[in-house]
């Protein structure tokens, strides 16, 4: 099979007509391509563009090709993107893009999808001091694409409206465009994100040139990663402003293949950004090692002193944020295990490390020391409207705008029970929390005695065509809200269920704890007794009651699927382990949902 073909664009500004003419000659000559995506400033620059624009958002003008932009801002950014926020067909999980209209989609916020087999990242708007509702990103999307960050695979494609800082360094003098600085146009947050995603390629927009870096290697990763800055549509310098790649999905590239290495790689460009950015510090400490610079984050403030931070050292931001340093013992920055210990009880980061925090009432962090005992979920008092802002933004809250209430089987006091978005097999679903919750485990005693009847109602469902029920909950120590799948599988089958995940674990290189009891209610009694907020958990309540559990270590590479993953071998059906190879148009979900609630109904102990 053929890799696809990608067409990339710089900032467009408005100017669809010339894109999309250019778009349509490239397609013709040397297509077909399977999609385009926009990096920079989607929306107009000036109001005379906004016609132009305005026609193809109305279907006037026809867009070739999908495509797909993350630049939302510019003249008449708020009141297309806000009316596309609403429309129901937007509503529910959308990392794959807001349609906007036939063939173009908004990358809202961050987040990661397959694109025509290809791992793609993207972190929409830009950099601001100033919180706009849209064109800017936030700290909750910064967070979104750091735990992306942890799951296995590579990102094929990583889309950003600015450069990386520094992304320059160590390049060969004679390719960088003359005039390039870090002073605008790049941001050094996306240095950080950049350095620990690690894509294949990083595409980015704003600086107004196009410069197509030499690879470089990354620390800790076999791969290279190619930087592409596209110029804007229609610069009078006539810079490129379009670009076409055809790479091969990692996720079906030979090891051998994907470890190659051109022989102009350079190192990373971003080893040195501390002596870019902090160069006052930097004949404070060695600096013969420089790898060990993109491992802090930033300086320690005298204010600190109370954990003991030096003036001028910097703490290392691996070790704070994961417990964990590759570098050990050679790293030359401070691994400091009471300022981990604060991050843990919830304080804000840029408290820890700065000794003050700048997004003021927005942040839901704590901005005080706290005792032994606080632990992550007490955040502090000024924090409830973001809370409750925060649940208005969940798929899964109930009070929520962007809930697919279509999809809703039943609704108890504390938990409501949904068909599957892109199920893996008929009548998957999953039983949620009404209320914000990251997981079912901790909460109060009669949620989990409500818990408890809607398991067994599912069951008794289930047994009555002749299957069993499999309930696993993958629980992320930042996640969100919780869900807990409820998976039918053949009574057949039921006996292999243990088997099948055991064998999955050794080949992951981990032993699941096993616990044995009568019920599924005493299990999960045991389970709360030995759960432990500061780590993420998967576990697995099988047929005959025994629930096998494991907890991932900071530094663990644990697939977010897993037990669909697992189950999907178990019944054959290896191509749908990822739900969204089996997303159904809502007319579908509406059908389907609907049969299952008419099946449901004798069971339902909400009724």
């Amino acid at each position: 099979m053929a890799p696809p073909r990608i067409l990339l664009s710089g900032d467009v500004q408005g100017r669809l007509n010339q894109l999309f003419k250019r778009v349509s000659s490239v397609n013709k000559s040397t297509g077909p391509f399977d999609a385009l995506l926009c990096v920079g400033q989607f929306f107009p620059d000036l109001p005379d563009r906004l016609e132009e624009f305005i026609d193809y958002v109305e279907g006037r003008s026809q867009i070739p090709i999908p495509t797909y932009f993350i630049g939302d801002y510019g003249i008449g950014a708020p009141k297309v993107l806000s009316a596309a926020s609403k429309d129901s067909a937007n509503q529910g999980f959308k990392m794959d893009g807001l349609k906007i209209c036939e063939n173009l989609y908004w990358l809202k916020g961050s987040g990661k999808f397959t694109l025509h087999g290809l791992s793609v990242g993207y972190l929409s708007g830009r950099n601001s001091s100033v919180g706009q509702q849209f064109g800017t990103y936030s700290q909750d999307d910064i967070d979104a694409l750091r735990a992306l960050a942890e799951e296995p695979g590579i990102v094929d494609l990583f889309l950003t409206n600015e450069w990386p800082s520094g992304v320059t360094n160590k390049a060969v003098a004679s390719g960088i465009p003359p005039g390039i600085s870090d002073s605008s146009g790049s941001d050094s947050t996306i240095t950080e994100l950049v350095a620990e995603i690690k894509p294949r390629y990083h595409i980015a927009g704003t600086k107004g040139v196009f410069y197509a870096r030499e690879p470089y290697s990354n620390i800790d990763a076999a791969h290279v990663t190619r930087f592409l800055g596209l110029a804007p549509v229609g610069n009078k310098d006539k810079q490129k402003f379009i670009h076409a790649i055809s790479p091969t999905p990692a996720s079906t590239m030979p090891a051998a293949e994907i470890h190659m290495k051109p022989q102009n790689t350079t190192l990373s460009p971003y080893t040195m950004l501390e002596q870019t950015y902090h160069s006052k510090d930097a004949a404070k400490r060695p600096s013969d090692d420089v790898s060990d610079s993109q491992y802090w984050r930033y300086d320690v403030s005298k204010k600190r002193q109370k954990l003991g931070a030096g003036d001028g050292d910097k703490l290392c931001f691996k070790f704070i944020s994961s417990g964990s340093c590759p570098r050990g013992e050679k790293c030359n920055f401070r691994h400091d295990v009471d300022s981990r210990e604060q991050f843990l009880r919830g304080v804000c980061f840029d408290f820890i490390n700065k000794g003050k925090c700048e997004r003021g009432p927005d942040c839901t962090f704590k901005h005080s020391l706290q005792d032994e005992g606080e632990s992550f979920s007490h955040r502090r008092a000024g924090s409830e409207n973001a809370n409750v802002n925060r649940s208005k933004e969940c798929w899964f809250c109930m009070s929520s705008p962007n809930v697919e209430s279509h999809l809703i089987i039943s609704v108890g006091e504390n938990y409501y029970c949904a068909l599957a978005k892109g199920p893996l097999v008929e009548d998957h679903a999953l039983i949620i929390p009404i209320e914000h919750s990251p997981n079912t485990l901790s909460l109060p005693p009669e949620c989990e005695i409500e818990l408890g009847r809607v398991q067994n109602s599912l069951k008794m469902y289930y047994k009555n065509q002749g299957k069993e029920a499999v309930f696993f909950e993958w629980i992320y120590k930042r996640g969100t809200h919780a869900n807990l799948q409820a998976i039918p599988i053949p009574s057949s089958r039921a006996s292999a269920v243990q088997d099948i995940f055991i064998l999955a674990a050794e080949k992951l290189g981990f032993e699941f704890v096993a616990l044995k009891s009568n019920n599924n209610s005493e299990g999960r009694k045991l389970l709360r007794t030995q759960f432990d907020r500061k780590l993420s958990l998967f576990y697995v309540e099988l047929p005959d009651s025994t629930i096998l559990s494991h907890a991932v270590e900071e530094n663990e590479k644990f697939p977010v699927q897993f037990g669909r993953e697992v189950l999907a071998g178990l019944l054959n059906m290896a191509d749908r382990a990822d739900w969204r190879k089996c997303a159904l148009s809502k007319e579908e979900e509406i059908k389907m949902a609907e049969a299952f609630r008419n099946r449901f109904e004798e069971f339902d102990p909400n009724q």
